[in-house]
């Protein structure tokens, strides 16, 4: 690009020259030579408010650069049993160990020699002096290790203090001095069109800072635990690509309302849509992860449905806003606690209910034997309830007949007349009931009518909790190991 724009100077250069020597410039009329060389009148107003606005970004990057960090994820190389990928005995130990190295890496097919790594990167905010990091649960799910590489160069390595896959955040933890945690501020106050800073380490650019406004809020993509997690994202045009994950988004004040966490694109890079954990979300799970390491989330025991134009109607309602409720689980919160099918659910805690995903969230966030009132519409009038949450396990959600297709095959959890129709004394396991042919499952040898009591070795309860051991097992590059009930007969199935 250099050198053609010396080339365009060059001629523009000659053709002047030869002008003038030739003596065909023409005159031009009176005033028209200072009108051509002044520069545009600019309104000083207009170029005050810019100014402005360009030092507050400048303000916010510098304020936050000691708060933002990279994330290494190294995890060991998976290789098949002793270290050679099926090459035949004898192959390798006749190269010559320069093209051993340059073919398979160096020290491959070595005995006790380590397995190489391969690394992501990610991004993160540090949130307390004390080194606690907060960063997406994919950027570090699956690591060996973990680094952090400081604003100063210094790298420092991490331990993960939690992980939560439902809302796909994660906390880590370095020691190191003088660290400058970031405030959190409140993402609730923020509204579409306000401006944000997205900082991080898009392909591998550290501190790398970009602008842009909130472009929607409450979105919900389903891209969070299998689309079964916890969703209610902040939209933005602020430029996010991939190593952008666990960095923040931050506001004017220098706050970070959110953290950055996948991009809606067709290209695999920035496409002008982005979507961000705002800390409304992440904050109590934040505190809980710090606090225990985990996330325990509150239980309701009842069925939600969308208020759509045609329930309205049928209810009454002056407009869509709330969440129906379709099926109450007896004895559990919901039920002990007045809620009824059919009820409208239009404010909790006082704060209303916009659809079934905010009542959902707010349910999950609570903690389990955490109170809540309810403001429901029942028969055209309001109705307030109090209601005491339980805990949400697998063995709860279970409750909820929630079957789904696995392997290519379809699976439901037990009912209680289920396993006595098939002599079990409990109702752990899943019973498949249909096996599509030429899939995984058919491969394996499953079959309708088989019941997957355990996956290595725990008791298995939906199939969602079957999803989370799959993933498991492919991140350690370990196979399944199911124990199957057929008749009367009990055996064990291996599927890679």
């Amino acid at each position: 690009m250099e050198r053609m724009w010396k080339s365009v100077s060059f001629v523009l250069g000659s053709l002047l020259v030869g002008t003038l020597l030739s003596g065909v410039l023409l005159s031009l009329p009176a005033g028209m030579h200072s009108n051509v060389l002044a520069q545009r009148d600019i309104n000083p107003q207009n170029l005050q408010t810019a100014n402005d606005l360009s030092t507050a970004f400048r303000t916010v990057a510098i304020s936050m650069r000691p708060s933002v960090v990279s994330i290494n994820s190294l995890q060991k190389a998976r290789v098949a049993r002793g270290g050679t990928r099926g090459i035949p005995d004898g192959i390798l130990e006749g190269l010559p160990p320069e093209l051993r190295d340059q073919l398979f890496g160096p020290g491959f097919g070595d005995s006790g020699s380590a397995a190489p790594q391969k690394s992501g990167v990610g991004s993160g905010v540090i949130i307390r002096a004390d080194g606690y990091i907060l960063t997406n649960n994919h950027v570090v799910e699956g690591a060996d290790a973990l680094e952090v590489e400081l604003s100063d160069r210094r790298r420092v390595a991490a331990t993960i203090v939690g992980t939560d896959p439902e809302t796909d955040l994660a906390v880590i933890k370095i020691d190191a001095p003088n660290l400058e945690p970031a405030p959190l501020g409140d993402s609730d106050t923020m509204q579409v069109g306000d401006w944000v800073l997205a900082m991080g380490s898009p392909f591998g650019l550290e501190q790398t800072v970009t602008a842009g406004i909130i472009s929607a809020k409450n979105r919900v993509q389903g891209i969070v635990g299998h689309g079964e997690g916890f969703e209610d994202f902040l939209q933005t045009d602020a430029a996010i690509n991939p190593g952008n994950s666990g960095g923040p988004l931050v506001n004017l004040r220098g706050e970070v309302i959110g953290i950055n966490t996948a991009i809606a694109s067709r290209s695999g890079g920035y496409n002008g849509i982005g979507f961000t954990i705002p800390t409304s979300l992440a904050r109590p799970i934040v505190d809980s992860l710090i606090e225990s390491g985990s996330v325990r989330r509150g239980f309701l025991g009842a069925k939600l449905g969308p208020i759509d134009e045609k329930r309205m109607q049928q209810l009454g309602l002056p407009n869509m806003v709330g969440a129906y409720i379709d099926q109450v689980l007896e004895g559990q919160p919901a039920h002990l606690g007045g809620l009824q099918p059919g009820d409208v659910v239009v404010e909790v805690n006082g704060r209303e209910i916009r659809d079934l995903l905010q009542l959902r969230n707010i349910v999950a966030l609570t903690p389990p034997d955490g109170t809540l009132k309810f403001k429901v519409i029942r028969a055209s009038k309001p109705v307030m309830l109090t209601i005491v949450l339980g805990e949400r396990t697998n063995a709860a959600l279970a409750r909820f007949n929630p079957g789904g297709k696995v392997w290519g095959a379809d699976m439901e959890p037990l009912t209680e007349e289920t396993a006595q129709q098939l002599g079990l004394r409990s109702t752990s396991g899943l019973l498949v009931t249909n096996v599509t042919e030429e899939s995984a499952a058919a491969s394996a040898g499953l079959d309708a009518g088989d019941v997957i009591l355990r996956v290595n070795g725990q008791p298995i309860n939906s199939v969602d909790q079957l999803k989370q051991l799959i993933e498991q097992s492919q991140q350690a590059g370990r196979p399944l190991q199911l124990v199957v009930k057929r008749g009367n007969t009990r055996g064990l199935v291996t599927i890679e």
